[in-house]
């Protein structure tokens, strides 16, 4: 389809509901937007692709099906329009599909205006915006990088709710930033939030500001990370570490898109972006009883897995010349060849976090700072790779020796029970769907 010249940009509204249609066309209007309306999906289809558009809302039930097939039809012709639907209060699992399917982001009935305005501002960046110059960027060249790479240009074009995934020092932050730094909200702030160092009795105050006078020391109005974050994204690390209590607060903000200080009385409306990680297996803890499953799948809408280190070996040498260079700040630090087979061979469990911390050191010790041999890096003796974990007695990386002492208690389980799963879940006091899901993660036949 050929883009047209822009001059008005033009809005595409899909919606059966009369009342609805003329405050869309009318909030619209008055931002400066041509609007087309179409009554239901074939319509709505015929449209795009007969005219050029720079914006789709779309609601999700129509006279002949739903508006999904809206979002598929768009992101199947790869069509440069973002797209954003409609939903009715509390349908949270038709804006998941939605998101899931390509869409930009939701709207919830009723529909509040300084949501619809602030919507349609960052929809309307996303087509028209350049890759900005970014000191932002994931290393390596191998299949599972560009994988990943890839993957963050697609959800950069998206404000859908992104879970990272992956092992300590994979570069869950850094890919977190790129997704920012590449989409419309990249000139609004980056807010990056350990979850696990706030106390938890500091935690809705921080998350949420609070008012003058709201407790003993609250001498000024603060904001919150939400404040700090309106208009950009707000980027949750180890999210898993969050207590329950504050996971049903977290919930209501990012489904009602308002937060209210403590010692407020009203709420404010924030726009932000949700990104969140962790390097605990969440679907665990939701099966635990430990993370809440409605908070799960707002957050888990879509995954990036990040790879360590071990799944991109051939990326190694370029990576580790690249994180001495910077380390040297310019010099012609290199590692010989016997040094460079030395971290190809180690196992890392700390991934690139920890291979830039074995550089550093290595490049300190050295005899002679510009050539770094394999006993400048004093490396670890390698570990049982066969076991994927330490050897027996070590008790780090902490997540295989746990997982090491839970395939034992399994496999124990198993056999006294002559293999009869059902039994040995009883043995162990979880439930056999616990069971089952514990047996796959940790590759127990």
């Amino acid at each position: 389809m050929t883009r047209r010249i822009r001059g008005q940009p033009k809005v595409l509204v899909v919606d059966d509901e009369p009342d609805l249609l003329e405050l869309l066309e009318l909030t619209l209007s008055r931002m400066g937007l041509d609007t087309s309306r179409a009554g239901n999906v074939a319509d709505a289809i015929a449209l795009l692709d007969r005219e050029a558009f720079d914006l789709c809302l779309t609601d999700m039930r129509l006279p002949d099906g739903e508006g999904l097939r809206v979002v598929e039809h768009i992101t199947q012709k790869a069509m440069d329009v973002p797209v954003a639907v409609i939903t009715a209060f509390g349908s949270a699992e038709n804006a998941v599909a939605a998101l899931k399917a390509g869409a930009f982001d939701y709207l919830a009935k009723p529909v509040a205006l300084e949501q619809l305005r602030a919507l349609v501002k960052q929809a309307l960046k996303v087509p028209e915006k350049a890759r900005p110059a970014s000191s932002y960027q994931l290393l390596g060249e191998s299949p599972a990088m560009q994988q990943v790479r890839q993957l963050i240009d697609r959800l950069a074009k998206s404000q859908a709710p992104v879970f990272v995934s992956g092992e300590s020092g994979s570069g869950k932050e850094l890919a977190a930033r790129m997704i920012h730094h590449l989409g419309p909200r990249g000139e609004q702030p980056f807010v990056a939030v350990n979850c696990g160092a706030i106390p938890e009795n500091l935690m809705e105050s921080e998350f949420f500001g609070y008012r003058k006078g709201a407790f003993t020391g609250a001498d000024a109005d603060r904001d919150g990370f939400f404040q700090a974050a309106n208009g950009g994204t707000l980027f949750l690390d180890e999210v898993a570490d969050l207590p329950l209590a504050m996971q049903v607060k977290l919930l209501r903000a990012i489904q009602e898109k308002k937060v209210r200080k403590v010692g407020a009385t009203q709420e404010e409306p924030v726009d932000v972006r949700i990104i969140s990680a962790t390097h605990k297996k969440l679907a665990a803890l939701v099966e635990s009883g430990n993370f809440r499953q409605d908070l799960f799948y707002r957050l888990h809408v879509i995954e990036l897995p990040m790879p360590s280190l071990r799944e991109m070996r051939e990326d190694i040498p370029s990576i580790a010349q690249a994180i001495l260079a910077r380390l040297n700040r310019g010099g012609n630090a290199s590692l010989e060849p016997e040094a460079v087979a030395a971290l190809e061979q180690y196992p890392f469990p700390g991934n690139v976090r920890e291979l830039e911390n074995i550089l550093e050191r290595g490049l300190s010790l050295a005899a002679d700072p510009q050539r770094i041999t394999a006993e400048d890096l004093h490396l670890n003796p390698m570990r049982d790779e066969a076991e994927g974990a330490a050897p027996t007695g070590d008790k780090w990386p902490l997540q295989d020796y746990l997982d090491r002492v839970e395939r034992t208690a399994i496999n124990e389980a198993l056999e006294k029970t002559r293999f009869n799963r059902t039994a040995a879940a009883k043995l162990l006091g979880i439930t056999f769907r616990a069971m089952r899901y514990r047996m796959e993660r940790l590759g127990i036949k």
